[in-house]
């Protein structure tokens, strides 16, 4: 080799070299910012020694208000607000939302629920956002406790086909007593509910002709608007679909139900929910929105018209160690090349719990380690170590949804005004 060729190469691999280090990814991370290590000191100073030492879900009580607020001067004015249950599984969430709200009406999906409701918030309308089997719906009248609700007056079933009608049909004469029924209909989510005006028929014809069955309204959920690929006319004329489908469908059931086109504006005809309750403004044929989700907003609900709104809902867990983050036995080599590369990397943190379907949100910078994999008993974050995390510290994590997930941690944490104020019991989680 030549002196000029050996040159060349010495430059050239010289510059691979540069452009290779400009390729690492930086170095990043720091400790809790403000908001979130007072979050932190207000769970060690809890009179709940748990509320610090365990995994807790929180609730930051002055986030959720101001999110109230805020979607309440999104939603379109003197369009009702039915509260999503299952969204918000927990009775002093629930009872806050719908009093700060105004609103008695909410939407339920299954049977415990619905019998808990009903005994401890009799004054409410209920809807149910899902069809139970009518199995459901008969343990429903031998387990519920008659008392202040009325299930002939605040009690709406929610049937999606012609045959599960004709089953509650059955369930009513076999009880002697009306059941007010409400119409899913399929508006393009495609996940249920009657999808042709000849379903539909059918189904008003028996309700036309069965005294025991009151319909109620319709039910057309909408969420697939917000969710569709932004391409150019694609949200557009989904949600014109949506709302002719709706307008067409709330037509033929008026024609077909002519005593009830008088009292039209007294049905239910719910639609929307957090994705898409902004974009009914009381023009369409829906009379009311449901919301459930956006009052906490979890990472699944960073929509630009909540764009206003804060996280209002966070998992609080303590940090159990901490220190170089290493592989285990036999693959340690591959570890020490992943943090000679990328220095977020070098720094292990193990959570007390973890594999949640959340996100990492404080302190910045941690991810989890895609060499090591995951564990719901000791979850391992990686990062530069500039987070300066110790055993006993805290690790935020932000939900991607707030149902399900809000009852895996016992009593809701609340927090108001930089303190721990209340502890809230959840509902069993169910399906």
């Amino acid at each position: 080799m030549t002196i000029t060729t050996r040159r060349k190469w010495l430059i050239g691999t010289g510059a691979v070299a540069v452009a290779a280090m400009a390729m690492r990814p930086s170095e990043r991370g720091a400790p809790h910012d403000a908001y979130f290590a007072a979050l932190a000191r207000a769970l060690r100073r809890s009179g709940r020694v748990t509320d610090a030492t365990t995994p807790v879900l929180v609730i930051d009580r002055d986030r959720l208000q101001a999110n109230l607020r805020q979607v309440l001067a999104l939603k379109a004015q003197g369009m009702p607000l039915r509260v999503v249950a299952k969204s918000l599984p927990s009775l002093p969430l629930l009872e806050l939302i719908t009093r700060e709200a105004g609103t008695t009406r909410q939407m339920v999906f299954n049977l415990p629920y619905l019998l808990r409701l009903a005994a401890d918030m009799p004054s409410h309308d209920l809807l149910l956002g899902k069809p139970l089997p009518v199995g459901a719906a008969q343990a429903f009248y031998q387990q519920h406790v008659r008392g202040a609700f009325d299930p002939g007056r605040q009690l709406q079933w929610l049937v999606d086909t012609p045959a599960r009608l004709a089953e509650y049909r059955q369930l009513a004469r076999a009880l002697g007593q009306p059941l007010r029924v409400n119409l899913e209909i399929d508006v393009g989510l495609h996940r249920g509910g009657f999808a042709s005006a000849e379903a539909l028929g059918a189904a008003l014809a028996l309700l036309r002709e069965e005294p025991l069955l009151q319909f109620s309204g319709m039910m057309g959920y909408d969420p697939h608007i917000s969710a569709i690929p932004d391409l150019p006319g694609a949200r557009s004329r989904a949600e014109a679909h949506a709302k002719k489908v709706y307008t067409d469908y709330k037509a033929q059931a008026l024609a077909a139900l002519p005593p009830l086109q008088a009292q039209a504006d007294a049905l239910t005809w719910n639609a929307a929910g957090s994705p898409t309750f902004h974009l009914h403004d009381g023009s369409g044929a829906a009379n009311e929105v449901s919301i459930g989700s956006a009052f906490v907003k979890p990472t699944e609900f960073d929509l630009p018209h909540l764009a206003g709104c804060e996280a209002a809902c966070f998992i609080a867990t303590p940090v159990l160690k901490s220190g170089a983050f290493e592989l285990p036995m036999g693959v340690e080599w591959l570890g020490g090349l992943a943090k000679a590369w990328d220095r977020n990397q070098r720094h292990g943190v193990f959570l007390y719990g973890g594999q949640w379907r959340a996100d990492q949100v404080s302190p910045e910078g941690l991810a989890t380690s895609g060499l090591y994999g995951q564990s719901p008993n000791q979850q391992v974050l990686v990062g530069s170590g500039l987070q300066n995390l110790a055993p006993g510290d805290t690790v935020f994590l932000r939900p991607h949804k707030s149902e399900a997930l809000l009852q895996q941690f016992g009593d809701i944490v609340v927090v108001a005004g930089g303190e721990v104020v209340e502890h809230w019991p959840v509902l069993q989680p169910m399906p």
